[in-house]
């Protein structure tokens, strides 16, 4: 064979296995109702946890999450989205949020959030995007 031809089966071949890859490493989608400090529900679908680190004055890094960021003591958690049943929402001092997790098998704990940010997704009016300082409670779905 040319080195044209197994050139090209080589490049074919790796595009095919990046697709697949990427077809299985898709992320799981969310959905949850948003109720926030007012007392009004939003259905919320691809829901991520949302917020910017920032590298300048005009510069930021975008991250979406799919578990939440929390903190009790000394012990930092991630807690994935898909063992979450119900996230209620309070602000505490300095700027802090304390959350009240309760997980899919039942068990609670209440925990500060470690990052200042948002959730947001796709509701039937458009992106939507609610600070989680507005957030009164989230009830995955």
């Amino acid at each position: 064979m040319s080195r044209c031809v197994v050139l090209s089966v080589s490049c074919l071949l790796a595009f095919s296995a990046a697709t697949v890859w990427a077809q299985v490493k898709a992320e799981r989608s969310f959905s949850a109702v948003i109720t926030d400090s007012q007392g009004i529900e939003t259905e919320v679908k691809n829901l991520v946890f949302y917020w910017e680190e920032k590298l300048s004055e005009t510069a930021f890094v975008p991250h979406e999450l799919r578990h939440l960021p929390v903190k009790r003591g000394s012990v930092t958690n991630n807690i994935p989205f898909d063992r979450i049943k119900q996230v209620e929402a309070r602000p505490s001092g300095n700027e802090g949020v304390t959350v009240m997790v309760m997980l899919a098998n039942g068990k609670t704990g209440e925990f500060v959030l470690t990052i200042p940010g948002s959730f947001r997704g796709e509701s039937d009016f458009g992106q939507a995007d609610v600070p989680v300082k507005a957030v009164n409670k989230v009830v995955f779905k």
